[in-house]
């Protein structure tokens, strides 16, 4: 629903794709698809060959095991998109669950990311490993998820609209009115889908078991190319830590930048993400 924007289907993964240009690919996070980028990826086309897929179990993407759903998975997923587009080097910006997909890919593959920005994120080791009272009452939600199916599935699947729209508008400075109607409609459209509850959840099961183990192992990896941290001033993130000292000792060369409004700026503040995020791809 991006518009000028081509649909397409590969190796399990849908994806849109438009403009010219450097590569670049945008990943959404939770509860949405790649729709949240239907404001900025236009403006990104403008300078930019712009690639926006469905990271595995969300969307009209396929529905992976929960081995196939850790950060690592789903960065090998996208890696193949990548390759079957005959895109080698790219750049990469990712928000909420696609900014742990794009930290994930430049560890494991730093060859092939030229810059990275990660979008209202503090590293999902730092959260786990000295969990805050304010972020587990704030981010419940990751424990909940994380719970074995099929009793989490089953709660949500009674009124998956209930349960997802609060979580659009339960982490900082948004109203359900703040959101397009036509990437609302998308989401809807992809939550209501028993395999895709599933595949969200199975996110937040790799987060909390394969994801903790992969980051604990990599702890003193630092991001190679340079790295862009965004975050809403109004956020969650924002309110419970210093979002960029969280990742310096994690990068090699870093900016920071806060965005009005809270976790969900992408949609909120559409002109403000799409001018710094053209700024940072567009800098030599």
């Amino acid at each position: 629903m991006i518009p000028g924007f081509e649909q397409g289907r590969l190796g399990g993964l849908a994806y849109a794709k438009g403009g010219s240009g450097p590569p670049l690919v945008l990943l959404h996070g939770f509860p949405q698809t790649h729709a949240m980028w239907h404001k900025i990826a236009p403006q990104l086309a403008e300078t930019h060959t712009v690639i926006c897929p469905d990271l595995p179990g969300y969307g009209d993407s396929t529905t992976p095991d929960l081995d196939g759903s850790s950060f690592r998975a789903m960065s090998v997923a996208v890696l193949g998109l990548l390759d079957a587009l005959e895109i080698e080097r790219f750049a990469v910006a990712g928000h909420d669950r696609g900014g742990r997909v794009a930290h994930r890919m430049c560890l494991d593959a730093p060859a092939r990311v030229s810059r990275a920005a990660l979008m209202d994120i503090v590293p999902t080791h730092t959260i786990l490993s000295a969990l805050q009272l304010d972020v587990a009452r704030a981010y419940y939600h990751w424990f909940f998820l994380a719970q074995p199916e099929p009793f989490p599935d089953r709660m949500i699947a009674a009124n998956p609209d209930a349960y997802f729209e609060s979580c659009l508008t339960g982490w900082g400075s948004a109203a359900l009115s703040d959101f397009d109607a036509d990437a609302l409609a998308a989401y809807r459209a992809a939550w209501r889908r028993p395999e895709v509850i599933r595949g969200m959840l199975n996110d937040y099961r790799a987060g909390v078991t394969l994801d903790m183990a992969d980051d604990t192992a990599d702890l003193g990896a630092r991001i190679a190319c340079p790295s862009l941290i965004l975050y809403g001033s109004e956020g969650v993130m924002a309110k419970s830590y210093d979002v960029a000292s969280t990742w310096a000792p994690k990068c090699t060369y870093m900016e920071a930048l806060a965005i009005p409004g809270g976790h969900f700026f992408p949609d909120t503040a559409p002109d403000d993400t799409a001018k710094a995020l053209n700024a940072f791809f567009s800098a030599h």
